[in-house]
């Protein structure tokens, strides 16, 4: 009997989340080792993101951190999600992918995201200002031109290792980044479970606007989302408590703080706001006991007709995440 479920590939993003009472050196080290066990889990994917100067956020420098990941693990393929491109010089990010690309053949993603820093001092320090997000397309031909001889503008230099590589591109949607990805022909990344009606809107426009390319000769949707496995439905919903806090705590403080235990957070007082996007973070995703999950995957993954899903969970009790993980693929085969 076909199986959505069983027949798409799933993978992980990572974002190197530090827990209360860690430094970010162990949320690092922890991403590296994490990657390990979901390799032998059998995802397909392990991705790390970039953030700038986000206290509850160690992953800074994705290119770096895919290569330490790609240096402990041996068949899952590594990559970005994402370089934030207008952050960055296309031609040193097409120089770190193709080193990536040149240590670990194949096995190389290069996820891309047009966001900025968070505020203006972050903006302020890496030399970007709000501006530098409509200039993703024209960075984005000129990344992608890098890895193909160069762009005309300049004639006689080349990326090296880059020039003749092909690690795998993806665009991270948001706001027109689906309409983007169809204009360069590249595969698709995207929200797929809040906003469920809105996100199937923009699939069904990137396939109808996509534009074969050298990188992708048909579309390609990846959907995201956090998605929490457990024994029991309340175990599995807290799952999601820690990082549902951390959400609520940077709309009303302006501050996203490290993750916090189930148990602190279960004590707290929340003032009306904080309650408000508390609630609203722990709204619409998929969590519960394995027969749900599957069920609510199976048929997401029907009406999307997407080609692979990227997990997102962060939760701050590693182990119980693990687990998820782990039912998760247990569900699969």
């Amino acid at each position: 009997m076909t199986s959505r479920l069983r027949d798409t590939p799933f993978s992980v993003l990572d974002r190197s989340r530090i827990r209360e009472g860690e430094d970010a050196s162990r949320a690092l080290r922890e991403t590296v080792a994490f990657a390990g066990r979901l390799e032998a889990l059998g995802y397909h994917r392990f991705w790390v993101s970039e953030h700038h100067g986000v206290p509850g956020v160690a992953g800074s420098a994705p290119t770096v951190l895919a290569a330490a990941v790609a240096a402990a693990t041996s068949r899952i393929r590594v990559g970005t999600g994402g370089v934030m491109l207008p952050n960055h010089q296309p031609l040193v990010v097409a120089e770190q992918f193709g080193v990536l690309e040149a240590l670990y053949p194949g096995r190389i993603d290069m996820g891309l995201g047009r966001s900025v820093g968070f505020t203006e001092g972050i903006r302020k320090a890496l030399g970007r200002g709000k501006e530098a997000v409509g200039e993703f397309d024209e960075k984005l031909t000129e990344l992608l031109g890098w890895f193909t001889g160069g762009p005309r503008e300049y004639p006689r230099v080349r990326a090296l290792p880059a020039d003749g590589l092909r690690p795998a591109p993806f665009v991270l949607a948001v706001d027109n980044g689906a309409q983007l990805a169809a204009e360069h022909g590249l595969p698709l990344v995207i929200g797929g479970i809040r906003g469920e009606d809105e996100t199937l809107r923009a699939v069904d426009r990137y396939r109808a606007a996509f534009r074969p390319s050298a990188w992708a000769a048909e579309p390609f949707v990846v959907l995201s989302g956090t998605v929490a496995v457990a024994e029991d439905t309340e175990r599995a919903r807290r799952l999601l408590v820690s990082e549902a806090w951390s959400i609520a705590y940077s709309r009303t403080h302006g501050d996203f703080p490290p993750l916090q235990s189930y148990e602190s957070i279960a004590a707290r007082t929340m003032t009306a706001p904080e309650r408000k996007y508390y609630e609203a973070a722990l709204a619409g995703q998929i969590h519960g006991t394995p027969d749900v999950v599957s069920s609510a995957l199976e048929s997401l993954l029907t009406r999307s007709a997407a080609d692979e899903f990227l997990v997102t969970t962060s939760s701050y009790d590693r182990a119980e995440l693990l687990n998820s993980y782990r039912l998760l693929s247990e569900m699969r085969h």
